[in-house]
């Protein structure tokens, strides 16, 4: 089973006002990734797990790359490729995870790199959170030389069911059920996406893991250390009550083991392919 969490879903909170024609709020991706940064070490277990897939897919490539963009600024990735002879350069919306990293801030929609600059593209979790993603992987395919290959992974539709039947649950007290949790992307739709990008040799395939959390505040706790947190229209959300919350623990608990810990599910969806040869 392979196993790696990226952007796991959107948990609790608001987001300021965006505009229509976005379903995600820029400024406030960047600030939350912010946010994570000082954070990231202590809820990193599945980022690293995640860097030694990558890494470990890169194995079964019979050929050498040397210039690899990193989106997502995943400081073990952007370590571990660096100590194999590559020369990195990272990208992230947040500034602090590019600084780290000795990259540069810019959301994937809008890379500010030159074509045909790479002949390896990684992809740490934040695909599922661009606002324009079919526009996101055609730059990343301009980004890639001829013969390129691109790696990605994020969580997709199916993660979190604990965390969405929690909030569904705290909604109830109010009445009626808001957005809390971004849209997610099956395996089926990204393999498309890959091919309308115009890559060659698409494949999307999805792995689970079960996470155990002592309570629902240690697994939201746990979504912002990631940067993981809710990044939808402050149009369409309420804030969390006290009864809200209340409610909604009780409900992630129902499903708690006998040692009090409830299990949450994440679906990660992985995708490979290549830019065409010249």
């Amino acid at each position: 089973m392979r196993i790696l969490l990226l952007s796991a879903g959107r948990g609790i909170g608001t987001s300021p006002a965006m505009s229509a024609d976005t379903p995600f709020d820029r400024h406030l991706r960047r600030l939350r990734r912010d946010r994570a940064a000082p954070l990231f070490a202590g809820a990193d277990y599945l980022h690293r797990l995640a860097g030694e897939e990558m890494l470990g897919r890169l194995e079964d490539v019979k050929r050498d790359f040397t210039d690899a963009l990193v989106l997502g600024a995943d400081p073990q990735l952007v370590a571990a490729l660096r100590a194999q002879g590559l020369a990195v350069t990272a990208a992230d919306p947040g500034f602090r995870f590019a600084n780290t990293a000795g990259g540069v801030q810019c959301d994937e929609d809008r890379l500010a790199v030159a074509d045909a600059s790479f002949d390896l593209v990684i992809s740490t979790g934040l695909l599922d959170t661009v606002n324009d993603l079919p526009g996101a992987l055609v730059l990343i395919r301009r980004a890639l030389r001829p013969g390129g290959l691109f790696l990605g992974a994020f969580a997709g539709a199916g993660s979190l069911p604990r965390l969405k039947a929690a909030m569904l649950a705290g909604d109830a007290v109010m009445g009626g059920a808001v957005p809390r949790i971004h849209p997610q992307i099956d395996v089926r739709a990204a393999g498309d996406l890959l091919a309308r990008a115009g890559f060659v040799l698409p494949v999307a395939d999805v792995g689970g893991v079960d996470v155990r959390y002592p309570g629902l505040a240690a697994l939201v706790a746990d979504l912002r250390a990631m940067g993981g947190t809710n990044l939808l229209p402050a149009g369409a959300q309420r804030p969390v009550t006290r009864a809200d919350y209340a409610a909604a623990n009780a409900a992630f608990a129902a499903h708690a083991d006998a040692d009090g810990k409830t299990a949450e599910r994440f679906e990660i969806v992985y995708l490979s392919a290549w830019s065409r040869d010249a």
